[in-house]
């Protein structure tokens, strides 16, 4: 466990759970009212198969959040990633009801099968296997703010783009072994998931994502390099889980990035904004 050297005083949980949910519609109008009673900011997602959610709070509202999710039945186990910052890292409290808690744009059941769960601990020594293939599921700016050592980038800009990439690059029958990760674990539930589908044997995938790895693993023995993307106010968190100044502007003119800027066409990573002069 890493050393705790950031403790301000709002503290941000990012959760998900797949789990058959039949009272999403009664259950999502409840549960933002107890958000809003309690200063609670950031989004739940619902749906039949699940919840899936990144909530910002100080520190005693949060633990009265986890005892609500956690006494829904189904949601008794839900597990949760922690990390603190000095303000409000979101705008609004959201609770949606989705048909699906993320999308890959084919079908892909996690509650059907997953890879092999890798713990943090063991996850170094994995992706030092040379016959591991260790892709990154996540969009390009997301992998520009950093990565694995080694990791390969898809080059996307959506998840749903994901499947098309690693059709066109890699054979079930000759790449043996496929490790995958994302920031908090529920992409890799659905590319995983996928990957199996598809004839991939032995696929795994970091239990927790990149954020628990980085709670967990110390920055001297870490193979993640750069900032971990969040999507929310700290745009990118170092490997004290701290708010990254690095992830947060554009080299090339200073404009804070958000999101929707490095979805835009004009935006290339690590070079150019919608704002800067050839934007």
């Amino acid at each position: 466990m890493q050393t705790e050297i950031y403790t301000d005083t709002y503290e941000i949980i990012a959760f998900y759970k797949f789990v058959h949910i039949d009272d999403c519609d009664t259950f999502a109008p409840e549960l933002k009212q107890q958000m809003l009673d309690r200063d609670i900011l950031g989004t739940i997602l619902l749906a039949d198969e699940g919840i899936n959610g990144t909530i910002c709070g100080l520190p005693e509202s949060i633990a009265e959040i986890k005892e609500i999710m956690q006494a829904h039945e189904g949601l008794e186990d839900l597990p949760y990633k922690s990390s603190f910052a000095p303000a409000h890292v979101f705008n609004r409290a959201k609770v949606k009801v989705k048909p699906s808690l993320i999308s890959i744009g084919v079908d892909a059941d996690p509650n059907k099968h997953v890879g092999e769960y890798v713990k943090p601990t063991d996850w170094n020594a994995l992706i030092s296997d040379p016959e591991v293939v260790l892709i990154d599921t996540r969009n390009d700016y997301e992998f520009y703010a950093g990565t694995f050592e080694g990791a390969v980038d898809p080059d996307i800009k959506r998840f749903r783009d994901f499947p098309e990439f690693v059709m066109n690059n890699y054979d079930p029958k000759v790449h043996k072994k496929v490790a995958m990760f994302c920031t908090g674990g529920i992409r890799c539930e659905r590319s995983t998931a996928w990957a199996l589908d598809q004839g991939f044997e032995n696929v795994y995938h970091l239990q927790g994502g990149i954020l628990k790895y980085i709670e967990e693993i110390p920055a001297e023995e870490s193979m993640w390099k750069g900032d971990c993307y969040v999507f929310d106010e700290r745009v990118g968190v170092n490997h004290d889980l701290a708010p990254s100044e690095d992830a947060k502007f554009c080299p090339g003119c200073g404009h804070a990035l958000t999101t929707k800027l490095r979805c835009a066409p004009e935006y290339i990573a690590g070079k150019q904004c919608t704002f800067c002069p050839n934007g």
